[in-house]
């Protein structure tokens, strides 16, 4: 079974993020870079399912140089080739920019799965994923949380959590999955991983190779665009309630909800 795990790169979910003096963009100097969270459950199931099918896991990210290092950490769990694309007129791209250009870069490799994080922790668009599918013209299945493969593998039921229930979707294959937390515990890269990643292949692409036209990216092409950004509001110091016993204190923060609060 040949897997594909779409990989973006995102800011540390630890990082401060400060807004640039244009109000619209996010100031990258220091800022630790590291695969989207949700993209490393892709990682691990699309290893998981290796482990037990056989075939291949190939990674694909797109963006500047330093999406490398993300593609070189799924390496080191146990993918087998990676693709970076490249090119500095995708800078300033949406969704649907970054779905067409992996889109291209996939459509041409063999491939029974695709899985993709189900939002990037950045953006929180959840655009990429069903926009991919639409490219390939393959199904897809979003926020799973359990992906159950037929032993021939040629059809899957994949788990899908709505409203305190369970949707089971049935699918055959290819197909695309978006994966949600819950769905395994992603694996650390072992020592032994991260030297034979070294030398696993990793390959570059442009948009020229890929036959896309570069006009059709970038800040120019979006179909959707930041108007501004603001930070949250900071928050009040909290309060203290005050009194000798249990009822006096829920009767002085009764007081408080509708006095100051105003929620009674």
């Amino acid at each position: 079974m040949n897997i594909i795990v779409c990989i973006k790169q995102v800011p540390d979910t630890e990082t401060q993020i400060k807004i640039g003096q244009d109000g619209k963009s996010i100031i990258e100097d220091d800022i630790k870079w590291v695969m989207n969270p949700y993209d490393e459950y892709g990682v691990e199931e699309a290893l998981r399912l290796k482990e037990k099918f056989g075939g291949e896991v190939t990674v694909v990210g797109l963006g500047p140089k330093r999406v490398t290092e993300s593609l070189r950490t799924a390496l080191a769990m146990g993918a087998d080739k990676g693709i970076l694309i490249n090119d500095p007129a995708l800078e300033g791209s949406d969704s649907l920019g970054t779905a067409k250009a992996l889109a291209a870069a996939i459509k041409d490799l063999d491939f029974d799965l695709i899985f993709a994080g189900q939002r990037g922790v950045d953006d929180d668009s959840g655009l990429v994923g069903a926009a991919l599918a639409e490219f390939l013209d393959i199904p897809q299945a979003s926020v799973i949380v359990k992906v159950e493969v037929a032993e021939d593998g040629k059809s899957l039921k994949a788990h899908r959590p709505v409203e305190g229930q369970t949707l089971v979707i049935e699918s055959s294959t290819p197909v695309l999955i978006t994966a949600q937390k819950g769905l395994n515990e992603p694996r650390y890269a072992s020592l032994p991983g991260i030297m034979k990643a070294k030398k696993k292949p990793l390959e570059e692409k442009t948009l020229a190779d890929l036959g896309l036209d570069p006009s059709e990216f970038g800040e120019g092409a979006r179909k959707l665009n930041i108007v501004e950004l603001t930070p949250p509001p900071q928050r009040e110091a909290g309060k203290i309630v005050e009194g000798e016993t249990p009822e006096q204190k829920a009767g002085e923060l009764a007081k408080l909800l509708h006095e100051e609060a105003k929620v009674l």
